[in-house]
């Protein structure tokens, strides 16, 4: 495989550490109907089949480019793009930007962005990680030694790396079609004259910063920093006015975060971590994004038969999640302070094999789980070239740390105060400058051929991972399509990893829709079991995987958010 034109492609060499797998030949069963895969009741129960019905959506097909969001105005601005010419860079960008307007409380010029990205015309995978750093300031001590991170106020604030991870993505990886102002116009102008907001979206303004109040009016100031941004790109952010105001600000609130700090920010632009599981290599961003986590686990899977929504699937998956998640808090923290290698240690065949050898099939082990859900938001675009992205981007919690740099609209980020720990010799403890470990990461897969095969992503903290294991379980190994995939009852396990979230009881959250036998069959295991009625917390999974017929894409689109798959 060769290398893309940032010089950071390729990583099938990297990644491809064989792990017995994903049943051969199964992207064949993708797409245009999932033809030879019945998707009755018979086949999968009579859960599967009350799912299809609740929704009746069927998977989106196209050929022309694809896109699947959870907010369609912003499907719409990225499908504009493509319609005019532009790559899945070029998309993703548009998208980001319309996200930040139409989900303030998710995303936005003030969090953080991760990106993988396939280019067609060299099969090279690239990551982008925008993730900021904590304050030169910020010790330990300077926290006063509470027990815990803050989690709002100035001091849970890192360096944004939403606007430069946006600018690297166009730059390198863009048509060289359109500019910033060009993309993000339908973003602007939604700042400028507000935005209608759905009702799930609407929940969330219970706890909105007063400069959001009331939902989807006008936001000038936003509109005014995108502008700039957009017309002196990200020196304007990271280096001028913004990152004055930005220290202003936070000398007057008692904040760590300066000017300094900002200009010292950069983003990775390299080879994504990848393993070869079967058929597929799959690809996510290295540390300090979580995407190990799913690699691994994926790979503790491993080969052989699965039924997803059966005690024995579900049981194995929550054992795999549990080890990969332990790994995590073991080993994995910035790289440019923890000098562990993930694809070394925790992505090697016979480690993975001996992490499978070591669940016990018929019991639950103790061990970690995963945090509450976060609020974050994951897209997937492909292109009629074949270039592929799969995009997440988040402010860590909702509505950050819920402080608003004044004149600017800026909803600043609280993932310094969820994301380290203040426990002594953790990998991911506190420092000054350091980059906390991510629960935000993104998929990607290729086949044996080089090409992209599939990718998808979801918003939910340490759910992230959980839910994307299960999605591509779907997928996979039941044969379901891409729509099928994301609509079926999923389980959420905690605690887990988000420093958050450690402190949550042990338990296993199945979303209705599971049978009554697998429900008992895991109490019986020693699982925690609860129900739970499936609402929003399940995640918002977006995914698309290659279809049966040359240049065709299909899509499928949570219908636990508000989004939705357009193709051309």
């Amino acid at each position: 495989m060769s290398s893309n034109a940032s010089g950071a492609g390729g990583g099938l060499e990297q990644g491809g550490l064989e792990q017995g797998g994903l049943e051969r030949g199964g992207l064949d069963r993708f797409g245009a109907a999932a033809a030879a895969v019945p998707t009755s009741a018979d086949r999968f129960g009579a859960a599967a089949a009350a799912v299809r019905a609740s929704t009746g959506r069927s998977p989106v097909h196209a050929r022309g480019g694809l896109i699947a969001t959870s907010q369609p105005l912003a499907t719409a601005a990225g499908v504009e793009v493509l319609a005019r010419g532009g790559n899945a860079a070029d998309a993703a960008v548009a998208v980001l930007g319309a996200l930040s307007v139409l989900e303030p409380m998710m995303n936005g010029p003030g969090g953080d962005t991760f990106v993988v990205y396939y280019r067609a015309a060299d099969r090279g995978v690239t990551a982008i990680c925008g993730s900021g750093a904590s304050a030169a300031l910020g010790t330990p001590d300077a926290y006063g030694r509470p027990s815990r991170m803050p989690t709002t106020g100035l001091r849970a604030a890192a360096v944004p790396g939403m606007v430069d991870a946006t600018w690297q993505l166009l730059q390198r990886l863009g048509s060289g079609r359109f500019g910033l102002p060009a993309l993000w116009a339908r973003a602007i102008g939604y700042a400028e004259g507000g935005w209608p907001v759905g009702p799930r979206t609407l929940a969330h303004y219970g706890d909105a910063p007063a400069e959001f109040l009331p939902a989807g009016k006008p936001q000038p100031d936003l509109a005014a920093t995108l502008s700039r941004v957009a017309e002196r790109g990200p020196d304007w952010f990271y280096r001028g006015p913004f990152a004055h105001a930005l220290e202003a600000f936070s000398l007057q609130r008692g904040g760590f975060l300066r000017a300094a700090d900002m200009a010292a920010h950069s983003t990775y632009v390299g080879p994504a971590l990848g393993v070869r599981v079967g058929d597929l290599t799959f690809f996510a961003p290295p540390p300090p994004s979580q995407g190990v986590i799913l690699l691994e686990a994926l790979g503790i899977v491993g080969g052989g038969s699965l039924d997803p929504l059966s005690a024995a699937g579900v049981h194995l998956m929550v054992e795999a999640k549990k080890r990969a998640f332990a790994d995590r808090l073991a080993f994995v923290g910035d790289p440019a302070f923890v000098p562990f290698d993930p694809a070394y240690k925790l992505l090697r065949p016979e480690f993975l094999a001996a992490r499978r050898a070591s669940i016990d099939p018929d019991r639950a082990s103790e061990g970690p789980g995963a945090g509450e859900p976060g609020d974050t938001t994951s897209f997937v675009v492909v292109d009629a070239g074949g270039d592929a992205a799969s995009v997440i981007t988040s402010n860590s919690a909702a509505w950050g740390c819920r402080e608003v740099v004044p004149g600017t609209g800026v909803l600043l980020n609280n993932r310094a105060g969820r994301g380290f720990t203040l426990e002594a010799d953790h990998p991911n403890r506190l420092a000054p400058g350091k980059r906390t470990m991510h629960t935000l990461h993104c998929y990607l897969a290729v086949d044996t051929a080089g090409e992209a095969a599939l990718l998808g992503g979801t918003p939910g903290g340490d759910g992230q991972p959980q839910w994307n294991l299960q999605v591509l379980m779907h997928l996979l190994k039941a044969g379901c399509d891409p729509q099928e995939a994301v609509e079926r009852p999923r389980w959420y396990s905690s605690p887990g990893t988000d420093p958050e979230g450690l402190p949550a009881p042990d338990a296993l959250r199945l979303e209705s829709g599971f049978s009554d036998a697998t429900v008992d069959r895991l109490a019986a295991m020693g699982h925690k079991v609860r129900t739970v009625p499936r609402r929003g917390g399940g995640g918002a999974v977006q995914v698309i995987v290659r279809g049966t017929s040359p240049g065709e894409w299909v899509a499928g689109s949570d219908p636990r958010a508000d989004g939705c798959a357009v193709g051309l």
